[in-house]
């Protein structure tokens, strides 16, 4: 087995999280099929290594003991597959179920986020963000309350956030009819609120910002995604988009997203420490209001 020396490498309580949530090989399948040569903890790894660290494929470490092509083609055969997306729901749902809430969320919270894009980013899925002066891609992301990624969208970032959301709404009401609630800004706005009311059954609301706001203010609901963004950006193989496909770069934030739910899952959880009988229990504060009227207050002494 090959030694754990890197910070994404999985622990064994990540792995159990993981092993049974990928596709049984195919040599275990009645059509039969070659038995697998590598390891698939250790091509995990090394996918979690590559996004974690932003390294090129073609410079994955040698310990791993897998070819950069192989694990090229396990990475793109998973995305493909929808494997990927079912790691991170399947996650997201036990990550819930740990922390009381229910697996399945009703209300999500929606923003977008444009990136720059490399020079392997062809003209025809990349664009100018006039807003943000960006030339490059845009991502779409959709989180649950507690701030974890239920879907993403990669789009040219010269598509605006209005005609992009028709798409990614719709997306999202395919891969989770239980969402009735969506927090946007106010770039969703407008007739998108009555198309999605109307065609989606889903209740969209924007938070605007104050008048005359100046600088950076945390805004009721949208701070939430905004904490999801910079989740993601932890992962430097995220801070700009250097993937041909679209379908690529939403792989990857999905591993990112992946890695954080499973370290999430395997940290002990704190037990706060029961009170001690020996010192009795402080009473509730008492909030007493009184009345003014009618009463004279002495004047304050100076």
């Amino acid at each position: 087995m090959r030694e754990r020396r890197y910070p994404t490498d999985m622990s064994d309580a990540e792995w159990r999280l993981i092993e049974p949530l990928l596709p049984p090989p195919a040599c275990t399948l009645p059509t039969g099929g070659r038995p697998e040569k590598y390891d698939r903890r250790d091509v995990v790894d090394a996918i979690r290594y590559l996004v974690d660290n932003g390294i090129k494929w073609r410079a994955v470490p040698a310990d791993f003991g897998i070819p950069w092509r192989s694990l090229y083609a396990y990475f793109q055969r998973w995305a493909a597959a929808g494997v990927v997306a079912h790691l991170r729901d399947q996650l997201h749902q036990q990550v819930r179920e740990r922390e009381g809430k229910n697996p399945r969320t009703v209300t999500v919270i929606l923003d977008s986020q444009s990136v720059k894009g490399a020079e392997t980013v062809g003209a025809a899925t990349r664009g100018y963000d006039a807003g943000k002066k960006i030339n490059g891609r845009k991502r779409h992301l959709a989180v649950d309350t507690r701030g974890l990624p239920l879907a993403v969208m990669v789009t040219p970032a010269s598509l605006h956030d209005g005609p992009a959301a028709h798409d990614f709404l719709f997306r999202l009401r395919l891969a989770h009819p239980e969402i009735t609630l969506a927090w946007a800004d106010s770039a969703y706005g407008g007739q998108l609120v009555d198309w999605a009311h109307t065609f989606l059954g889903l209740t969209l609301r924007t938070v605007a910002r104050p008048k005359g706001q100046k600088g950076f203010q945390v805004l009721p609901k949208r701070w939430v995604v905004e904490r999801s963004i910079s989740w993601i950006m932890r992962a430097r193989r995220n801070c700009r988009d250097y993937e041909r496909l679209p379908q690529h770069s939403e792989a990857h934030l999905a591993w990112t997203t992946i890695t954080l739910m499973t370290r999430r899952l395997t940290k002990p959880v704190k037990k706060r420490p029961a009170p001690t009988t020996s010192q009795p229990a402080r009473p509730a504060p008492v909030r007493i209001r009184a009345r003014t009227r009618g009463i004279r207050l002495a004047p304050a002494t100076q």
